[in-house]
């Protein structure tokens, strides 16, 4: 529920400061020590208080800014979906305002900065968050969407794919090729996306009657797949199929196994990726992969969000759209049954 009626007053009273403090921490330019800012973001967050904007709130009580909060744009997935929400934002007269969070970092700290930015709206690409995160931000009043991550709330939308179930076909696909030594190359630890396909793929390959022989993390960067690829291709019995949690870290599994390894690709091992990137299409890769819906998660995401910025008592949704297999040759071909 939105907490109302929340002034600087009640802020100032609860963190033992002046009402002109309060003023100050939400007020970019201004001067304030970072123990007294800290002392009213608590405050502020306790009590569910939104500044408004100064100059604009007199007049329309709107800043017409919305956040984007990110981890990292190497994958060429997220700066995909970026531009499109981009797009689909300026089209309906919002600016844009860009949060960078690194995975060891608080997600707090990032709330914070939403607060004090006054943002009317948030869009969260792949950004885990833990119930009690969500929950501060509901209780903030912050409409919020989440894509491509899932959180066991109920209180924030959510925009996802069918993780599990591309994860399942991936295990069913590589067993009709005729594999027998799986591995599994997961994301980053934790997240629901990388466990989603984890546990797709461990499913497929149970109903199969096969099982996982390797495992390794590649924290879905490039350079810890290249890593993770080497420990896997030197074991004494390597793997001959790889499923990797998305396409930037199987195109670095290609990549190790053609040119430090030798391997002939599908014919020594076959690879398959998750997201279906722009690249995964190359003819030098030509990646067999799980293609993410791109357009239709950021339409139901930045419309749900335009939704909820006009409309306070609009109901969270969580949408759960399919993956479509995009088989090319990096897989060997379906065996004759």
């Amino acid at each position: 529920m939105k907490k109302r009626g929340v002034t600087s007053r009640d802020v100032a009273r609860l963190a033992g400061v002046s009402q002109s403090a309060v003023s100050r921490c939400f007020s970019p330019q201004a001067s304030v020590s970072e123990a007294t800012r800290q002392k009213v973001l608590k405050a502020a967050r306790e009590l569910g208080y939104r500044p408004n904007s100064i100059a604009r709130s007199l007049i329309t009580r709107s800043s017409r800014t919305v956040a984007v909060v990110f981890h990292s744009l190497e994958n060429p997935f997220y700066s995909t979906l970026l531009e499109r929400a981009s797009r689909f934002f300026q089209d309906q007269g919002y600016f844009l305002q860009l949060f960078a969070a690194s995975p060891g970092d608080s997600i707090s700290d990032v709330i914070d900065g939403l607060i004090r930015s006054q943002v009317e709206g948030v869009l969260m690409l792949a950004i885990t968050l833990d119930a009690e995160q969500a929950s501060m931000l509901t209780d903030l009043g912050i409409p919020t969407v989440i894509i491509n991550r899932t959180v066991a709330y109920d209180g924030v939308s959510q925009v996802s794919c069918d993780n599990f179930h591309g994860g399942y076909w991936a295990a069913q696909h590589l067993i009709r090729c005729g594999h027998r030594r799986f591995a599994w190359l997961a994301g980053l630890e934790g997240t629901s996306t990388s466990d989603q396909r984890r546990d797709g793929f461990l499913a497929g390959l149970a109903d199969g009657g096969a099982e996982l022989h390797h495992r390794e993390v590649g924290n879905y960067r490039y350079d810890d797949a290249l890593l993770a690829t080497r420990r896997l291709l030197s074991s004494s019995e390597p793997p001959d199929a790889i499923f990797s949690a998305n396409d930037l870290m199987a195109l670095a599994v290609m990549e190790a196994a053609r040119h430090e390894f030798c391997l002939s690709i599908p014919k020594d091992l076959s690879v398959i990726g998750f997201d279906d990137v722009p690249m995964a299409a190359w003819p030098s890769h030509s990646l067999t992969s799980l293609a993410q819906p791109v357009d239709d998660m950021i339409a139901r995401a930045t419309e749900l969000l335009m939704t909820q910025i006009h409309d306070a008592a609009t109901q969270p949704q969580h949408i759960r759209l399919p993956v479509v297999p995009m088989v090319r040759s990096s897989t060997r071909p379906l065996r004759q049954m």
